[in-house]
């Protein structure tokens, strides 16, 4: 799109970071809905408009148009229909003892999807042309209408006037905010949580250009993204698998400061196919493994009422950084020709996060160990 219109990678990166800003925007209003009346109709919601911005794309000529097709329109289509939807039901449909796994294998799923659809979405551009790529794409994402029906989930509005609520049923959504936003270990985790976004959104905008002005193909970034995804498959389920062995800040941490130190690495290397498999592979084992211990922890804390909402918010922040880190990457290489300021900017934002994990105490609120006891 940015050959056939004479953009400048900043052009695509804003309308990128836009996405990802509204995707977590949106999230949270969009897990209060799912709370509210059962996640089926939101996924479908969220599945039309995804689908209609990537129709839309095509006749996108200008910025402007761009940013609110594939930025307004997916981003808020995504808040809708992605995971973080998808582990809501999740948890509310499996038994407390299986939430990890299962969040590992509802991450694990949209790797999967990455890893198949990227080499795919390259060999759909390199033969047909970008637009007919994205009438595929929004063809495909129309799957997920069907697929949600298997993801229904009760109303809230069936508990909270209930006589015979449990005090976590009973709780209002504000009563939830109030108690989350005061809680030490939640904020630590909404804080650490925006450097995951950082890094990913970053490495999926970039790498690809970054391999390409490095000397190597735009078969090796396809590649690379499809390894990511691939690995991220193993990285989901051990992480959910983990979780329920070890300290879910002590997972966290390790992730973050494996990226930190993978990158360090990368970036100090001269270029090769071998150095960026085994990047790819490193990525790919940590890419989205931060979400089952994460979405764990906000279930232990809080329980599952107000769980997409109150996730949503941590995503938020995840999504703040993935503006930053899309935006941040193409504002800095036109500025510099360069993406090595942010590739640093990444490997200090990991070493942070790392540390800020760590305090987290993985237990109920009060209100729920009591009703416990």
């Amino acid at each position: 799109m940015s050959a056939q219109h004479g953009w400048g990678r900043d052009v695509f990166a804003l309308a990128f970071a836009v996405q990802n800003l509204l995707w977590g925007l949106g999230t949270p209003f969009a897990g209060a809905i799912a709370d509210r009346f059962g996640t089926a109709k939101v996924l479908i919601a969220g599945a039309v408009l995804y689908s209609l911005g990537l129709v839309l794309m095509t006749y996108s000529t200008t910025p402007i148009t761009l940013n609110i097709t594939g930025g307004v329109l997916i981003g808020f289509g995504l808040s809708a229909c992605s995971f973080n939807i998808v582990l809501t039901a999740f948890g509310k449909l499996v038994p407390k003892e299986w939430q990890g796994i299962a969040f590992g294998a509802g991450t694990a799923a949209g790797s999967f999807g990455q890893f198949l659809f990227a080499p795919f979405g390259v060999a759909l551009i390199q033969n047909y042309g970008w637009e007919y790529a994205l009438l595929v794409f929004s063809a495909l994402v129309l799957l997920v209408i069907p697929f949600s029906l298997a993801l229904m989930t009760a109303s809230n509005k069936q508990t909270v006037t209930s006589a015979n609520a449990t005090p976590e049923q009973a709780q209002t959504l504000r009563e939830a905010l109030a108690e989350a936003f005061g809680h030490k270990s939640y904020v630590l985790l909404v804080t650490g949580f925006f450097t995951c976004g950082f890094q990913l959104a970053f490495v999926t905008a970039h790498l690809p250009s970054y391999l390409l002005d490095r000397g190597l193909s735009a078969q090796v970034g396809g590649w690379t993204l499809a390894i990511i995804g691939l690995c991220n498959i193993i990285g989901s389920f051990t992480a959910g698998w983990l979780g329920n062995r070890v300290p879910k800040r002590y997972i966290l941490s390790a992730i973050y400061l494996t990226r930190a130190i993978s990158v360090a690495v990368f970036v100090s290397i001269p270029p090769s196919i071998e150095a960026t498999m085994i990047f790819a592979v490193i990525t790919g084992l940590t890419w989205l493994s931060t979400v089952p211990p994460t979405s764990s922890l906000v279930a232990i804390m809080f329980g599952t009422k107000w769980f997409a909402m109150l996730y949503g918010f941590v995503f938020f922040s995840h999504q703040v950084g993935s503006f930053l880190g899309v935006y941040l990457g193409g504002l800095a290489f036109e500025q510099f020709g360069s993406y090595q300021l942010v590739w640093w900017l990444s490997v200090a934002l990991g070493v942070i996060s790392a540390l800020i994990n760590l305090p987290i105490v993985e237990k109920p609120v009060a209100r729920l160990g009591a009703t416990a006891a």
